[in-house]
């Protein structure tokens, strides 16, 4: 497995991140999720093979997926060579204070984190969407004191708008205070539209991207119309990734896929990896061939004309995922 540095830091991460909110506590909402035993040997393999890059989120099926992260974990390796990642934001109890990036909930919730996982300290923690009922100085301070308390090591960003992640960044700067290092945002061959604003300026900025949903939901690893369990019980999977415009997209990469004989998971996974401001995209896995074929297009290398085959039937959308 190749590796690479998020973004300025020193610290090396392998290209492909393992995704966890494929686990856990299975839900009305979430029937999909896989259970401890179900999970360790994606776990055991993504280490294998040189992944050591864990991604996930305190509302990731409550709290459980980190629950089981932090116990598989423990098997796989010593805590230094793991490279854990995880999430603030969402809501984790009902009533005030359960949810958002204020001081009091990121202070409780780093806390409540750690205590899942079962470690001291975080190496990437991340604002999981932005909080527009929170000052930015009252985030970003909190932010640093997590840091400078040790429990987390860097932190970072996901999905909003270029602007607002400008005004984080600069409250941090002009305190000297924590900044963050890396972005986490939807990108894909279906969702292009980080392309306007955010990628150039986490490019000209030095900031590590790590795609989430570089499949779309999967919608990109087979033919249009086919049918799977998650996509037809998840509801976010239902409002994010029903456009009927996508057809054209995936039937691109069948067509890219049918020509080189790999697989289409391969073929767009690639292309995420491919683009020189990504750094990991982050692989959510609930079979063993999913992990496989993310695994495998590490290495595959599409061609110019491949580029300009997936990218040629993509239409313009409103934004989403924020």
């Amino acid at each position: 497995m190749k590796t690479t540095r998020l973004g300025k830091t020193g610290l090396e991460v392998s290209r492909i991140c393992f995704g966890c909110m494929s686990f856990g506590k299975q839900t009305d909402e979430r029937p999909w999720v896989l259970g401890l035993e179900e999970a360790r040997p994606l776990y055991k393999r993504a280490w294998g093979a040189g992944i050591n890059f864990f991604d996930t989120a305190n509302v990731y099926a409550q709290g459980t997926s980190e629950e089981i992260t932090g116990v598989l974990l423990k098997e796989l390796a010593p805590r230094q060579e793991i490279v854990l990642a995880t999430k603030v934001f969402g809501r984790m109890r009902p009533g005030p204070n359960g949810q958002g990036l204020s001081r009091a909930a990121i202070l409780t919730e780093i806390d409540n984190s750690l205590r899942r996982l079962g470690t001291d300290y975080v190496d990437l923690y991340q604002i999981h969407r932005f909080d527009p009922f929170t000052p930015v100085e009252e985030t970003m301070q909190a932010l640093n004191d997590v840091v400078r308390a040790g429990k987390a090591r860097y932190i970072g960003a996901s999905s909003m708008w270029a602007w607002q992640f400008s005004k984080l960044q600069h409250a941090a700067e002009v305190n000297g205070w924590t900044k963050f290092v890396s972005m986490q945002n939807q990108v894909s061959l279906t969702y292009r539209e980080e392309e306007r604003e955010m990628l150039p300026l986490c490019s000209d900025q030095g900031i590590a991207v790590l795609p989430w949903s570089p499949l779309a939901g999967g919608k990109l690893t087979r033919p249009w119309g086919t049918e799977t369990k998650r996509a037809t019980t998840d509801r976010y999977n239902k409002s994010m990734y029903e456009n009927t415009g996508d057809r054209d997209v995936v039937e691109a990469v069948e067509a890219v896929a049918k020509a080189r004989k790999t697989s289409m998971a391969q073929v767009a996974m690639a292309w995420v990896l491919q683009k020189p401001v990504v750094t990991s995209p982050i692989v959510g896995v609930s079979k063993m061939s999913h992990l496989e074929d993310a695994i495998a297009a590490v290495d595959f290398e599409l061609t110019g004309d491949d580029v300009k085959a997936l990218e040629a039937p993509y239409k313009s959308l409103h934004v989403a995922g924020f």
